[in-house]
């Protein structure tokens, strides 16, 4: 199953995570070293959920993200359902 928002459309990105190596200066260290960038992806906050669609009268089964979910309660279910293509 893919990590692909249904409303919003959003899906893992790719990034980098600096590794870092030593005590910080304030802390009494002689400061942060950078020794490698590491390759990761960020993920969608996605959730499964049963949407009622009042106009169709029935329970509508979507994978969305917490922002997707902020534009159906905003818009309501069968607008942003339709716009987005779900229905």
């Amino acid at each position: 199953m893919s990590r692909v928002c249904d409303i919003t459309g959003s899906k893992p990105t790719r990034g980098s995570v600096i590794h870092r190596r030593g005590m910080a200066k304030k802390k009494g260290g002689v400061g942060r070293h950078v020794t490698k960038n590491v390759a990761r992806w960020f993920a969608p906050n996605l959730h499964e959920h049963r949407v009622w669609v009042p106009e169709l009268r029935k329970f509508v089964r979507v994978r969305v993200t917490a922002r997707g979910l902020k534009t159906i309660n905003k818009n309501g279910a069968y607008k942003a359902l339709k716009k987005a293509g779900a229905i």
